[in-house]
């Protein structure tokens, strides 16, 4: 039985996230568990606008999942959470192993928020490169 890590992009129910946001998010890590998985990065990554309308949702909270799992478990987890009333839509991926700890380290970082990156391109517009 072999392991392999897995990167799962969800979205979810942004009402039934925002009633509880805790008990939404535990739920996916319970769900893994459940199957003996180990989760190694679960968080909000966003939230916004879907590019079309899901199940009467306009807008969908983006959470990022990383994860342990065995092989033979993956389509037990992939059906659980098919039926889970607060995923709208999930992707799930094997990630190479080699690749493990760059992508966790990335996703403990988070998404490049707006504002930094306006704030960013403010700062070297305003270094004109006179040093006079």
């Amino acid at each position: 039985m072999s392991e392999n890590i897995y990167e799962c992009l969800f979205i979810l129910d942004t009402v039934k996230y925002n009633r509880d946001p805790e008990a939404v998010s535990n739920q996916i890590v319970e769900t893994i568990e459940s199957l003996g998985g180990k989760v190694r990065v679960n968080r909000l990554w966003e939230e916004r606008k879907l590019a079309y309308e899901i199940k009467g949702q306009t807008r969908g909270i983006y959470w990022l999942t990383y994860f342990h799992l065995s092989t033979d478990k993956y389509k037990d987890l992939n059906r659980l959470f098919q039926i889970n009333g607060n995923i709208l839509r999930f992707l799930i991926l094997r990630i190479d192993p080699r690749l493990e700890e760059a992508l966790v380290e990335h996703a403990l970082a988070g998404p490049v928020r707006k504002e930094d990156a306006a704030e960013a391109a403010d700062d070297v517009s305003a270094d004109d490169g006179d040093d006079e």
